[in-house]
């Protein structure tokens, strides 16, 4: 079984006085920040629709679930089998629709009992459940918690249920942002910064768009866009840094229009 080799490889890079001196001296959080690259490499691959880089990611990823694993056997907490087992038997368990005879007429009624599946595992697991919040990990990128966040109260009723509203509290923002830079209160900018960021990632969910995925997209149009720009700049035999306000505009708008 390939899977097997990827354990026994994995084991030979943590055998003490054989193995690889920088794989050994590594724990559990040591190697998370390499985690989280990996899970974007990952997303990176499917926008760019690169089915062989995306091949290599995902290897890439599962190395890092099984590094975590080894750590786990050599402490003695769990192995990768019991990974396997444990998320067969939460899959199994959230999707009684498939496994068993279960009907759900929608994909809200869907939604609802997944939800209420996670709640009961949290009870079953002596998990607080004060709060609809409880549950939420604050490690994922912001935009993903916002928005995560938002749709966690949204089930509970505490939403805007038309959009005008939410265009109106993103101008409200923008203006709080704009009065606190003309006062030059620092604090206050950076908050009201946060706060229409939270808006326009509230517009986005409105909008039944990932706000990650939108801004992953933004940014990599600006850097399509900006390469471009070095290229006619280039062809004037000039840097970027040297050309004026004006001229870069006039670019861009060539760019964009191209």
């Amino acid at each position: 079984m390939k899977i097997e080799k990827l354990l026994e490889l994995m084991k030979s890079l943590r055998t003490p006085g054989t193995g690889c001196p920088w794989d050994l001296k590594q724990d559990f959080k040591s190697i998370v920040p390499y985690t989280i690259e990996e899970v974007y490499e990952v997303a990176e691959a499917i926008d760019k629709g690169d089915k062989n880089e995306l091949k290599t990611e995902l290897g890439d990823l599962l190395f890092q679930v099984v590094f975590y694993c080894q750590l786990a056997e050599e402490e003695g907490s769990f192995d990768f089998s019991d990974v396997v087992t444990a998320i067969v038997e939460k899959m199994t368990r959230r999707h009684p629709h498939v496994f068993s005879d279960a009907v759900f007429e929608n994909e809200a009624e869907f939604k609802n009992a997944w939800e209420n599946n996670k709640k009961q595992e949290r009870q079953a697991e002596n998990k607080s459940t004060e709060s609809s919040l409880d549950g939420l990990s604050k490690a994922l990128p912001a935009l993903k918690v916002a928005q995560k966040m938002q749709a966690k109260v949204a089930k509970e009723g505490f939403d805007w249920q038309q959009i005008e509203p939410v265009y109106r509290k993103i101008e409200e923002e923008l203006a709080e942002v704009r009065e606190a830079h003309i006062n030059n209160n620092q604090v206050n900018i950076e908050e009201e910064i946060g706060d229409l960021l939270f808006s326009v990632v509230n517009l986005s969910r409105h909008l039944h768009f990932d706000a990650e995925n939108a801004l992953r997209r933004a940014t990599n149009k600006f850097e399509s866009r900006y390469r471009q720009v070095e290229v006619l700049c280039r062809e004037q035999g000039k840097d970027v840094s040297e050309m004026s306000e004006q001229q870069l505009i006039l670019l861009w708008d060539r760019v964009k229009n191209s």
